[in-house]
């Protein structure tokens, strides 16, 4: 089972990877939807820092977005998912294998740029610690949810819209708990209680969610 998981992980992210142009294109989006925001508001020190948080998830969320639709789409097209359904492997276990290199290749990105723009934004140096706890404990866990989403739409020709009315509303806990365990720090409150609550977010995650996507994938493509 472990050589199975390691087989598809290092096989997406060598195909991830010789497709940097896609990752920098979801990078860069993530980066000016930060940036961009005090230009548009010209907003003081002091409003910056109080909705860094909710900005810095939004991105993150609107990056993530942008980026599901090439974690099962390019087996789809080529007839590599229709093989992995057909095998006796358990299509669970590649289907976490795969939502883990996208997180490796997409969602871990977002965790190491996020200081920089936390910085920028005027968040206190002893916060940026959390933030970035936060973004690694909820970027997996909104991987997990975006791969059922795109799992059920996959076979529709221009879903992206129906997949952002699937997912988001999922999305909604993350984003509270998230900005929650920011905000708290932020203001030198106690902040363990939002992180627990991701890391179960995530834990419940990685036990439930690759047996729906399985099912999702084989509903699909009947």
């Amino acid at each position: 089972m472990l050589g199975l998981f390691w087989a598809v992980l290092r096989r997406d992210l060598l195909l991830a990877f010789r497709q940097r142009g896609v990752l920098v294109h979801h990078l860069m989006f993530f980066l000016l939807v930060v940036a961009l925001f005090p230009l548009g508001t010209a907003a003081d020190r002091s409003m910056l820092v109080a909705v860094s948080p909710a900005l810095i998830w939004m991105a993150v969320l609107l990056a993530a977005l942008l980026s599901l639709q090439r974690l099962f789409r390019p087996d789809y097209e080529d007839g590599t998912l229709e093989q992995y359904l057909l095998s006796p492997e358990p299509l669970a276990l590649i289907a976490l294998a795969k939502v883990t290199a996208y997180w490796l290749s997409s969602g871990l990105v977002f965790v190491i740029a996020s200081p920089l723009l936390i910085l920028l934004l005027g968040v206190p140096p002893q916060a940026v610690g959390v933030m970035m706890a936060s973004l690694a404990l909820g970027t997996p866990t909104l991987g997990l949810i975006g791969a059922i989403g795109t799992a059920l739409t996959l076979s529709l020709p221009r879903a992206g819209l129906l997949l952002s009315l699937l997912i988001f509303p999922l999305y909604v806990p993350i984003l509270i708990f998230g900005a929650g365990a920011m905000r708290a720090a932020i203001s030198g409150l106690p902040y363990a209680g939002p992180l627990d609550l991701l890391g179960a977010l995530l834990a419940l995650g990685v036990i439930g969610a690759p047996w729906a996507i399985a099912a999702a994938l084989r509903i699909s493509l009947e």
